[in-house]
């Protein structure tokens, strides 16, 4: 297949980008610079310039491919509400150009506001502020052949820059690796590699789901990971209030784990990256 692919320099998208180009596909991604296609085309990928405001250069990328996969999402937190509102046009006109067709489109979102546990068929709180779900959700309803993929809140790995990485940096701003109240609630993960290979086995099997879930470790508890911050660093581990974590605080402190047995029976999926733990155990994520 020919598959266009949004947020391809990112750290999800990059590896959606490598595992494609090493099945055989051919990719064309989205790039916001030349030195990000610069190095998307050296590793075998066609180049787009454009960012998720271009809608134009979206619905004609969209259009030439035989199918496309949205990785891309603004995480700046401070700007959620704005970025969710671009993260929904994009959408819009990435299934805009693929209406009509059998064309697939897998859109990502998280597992903030799923209950513990929760399936593949548990469906988002249309009171979540981030839209993507809600959005493939309407896309499927005008006919368009579109799912999502639910990413762990831990996508770890080597170079990881995400959620793990803020409680690294706040450990170090206070001197203290903690956890919310007693730490038992739960974050799933997923190595960077294993989640890349959900999105190929989705589009791969024709896109035959509204939902799957790239989770591997389906429920860490949150004292555990904080545990692990703390031996990295050679710190204290101590429970403390909400208003320590800042503006992490909801995050940190939401229960963020789901079931991927369906998933994983659908596509074969085997997910063969180390766990999270075993991830945190590596110097490289307290280097710097």
């Amino acid at each position: 297949m020919h598959v266009f692919v949004t947020g391809a320099t990112g750290w999800v998208g990059s590896a959606v980008v490598g595992e494609l180009l090493g099945a055989g596909h051919q990719v064309t991604g989205l790039a916001r610079c030349q030195e990000k296609g610069s190095a998307l085309a050296s590793i075998g990928a066609k180049v787009v310039r454009g960012t998720l405001d271009d809608l134009d250069v979206l619905h004609q990328a969209a259009s030439a491919a035989d199918a496309v996969i949205h990785t891309a999402f603004n995480h700046d937190f401070s700007r959620f509400a704005e970025n969710a509102e671009q993260d929904r046009r994009a959408i819009l006109a990435l299934g805009g150009a693929l209406q009509g067709s059998e064309r697939p489109l897998l859109v990502t979102s998280g597992l903030f506001g799923l209950s513990p546990g929760a399936s593949e068929l548990e469906v988002v709180s249309p009171a979540s502020p981030r839209k993507s779900e809600a959005t493939a959700r309407d896309l499927a309803e005008r006919g368009v052949r579109v799912a999502t993929v639910r990413l762990a809140p831990s996508v770890h790995g080597a170079g990881d820059y995400g959620f793990v990485p803020i409680l690294i940096r706040l450990a170090r701003d206070k001197g203290i690796s903690a956890y919310p109240g007693d730490g038992s609630h739960c974050w799933s993960g997923v190595h960077r590699l294993d989640a890349a290979r959900v999105y190929r086995l989705a589009l791969e099997q024709g896109v035959t789901q509204s939902v799957y879930h790239a989770v591997a470790d389906e429920a860490v508890p949150f004292k555990d990971i904080a545990q692990a911050i703390g031996h990295g660093l050679g710190m204290p581990v101590e429970s403390r209030d909400r208003e320590h974590f800042g503006w992490f605080a909801h995050m940190a402190s939401a229960n963020m784990a789901v079931s991927s047995e369906y998933t994983r029976g659908l596509l074969g999926w085997v997910p063969s990256g180390p766990g999270l733990l075993a991830d945190l155990e590596h110097p490289d994520y307290y280097a710097g």
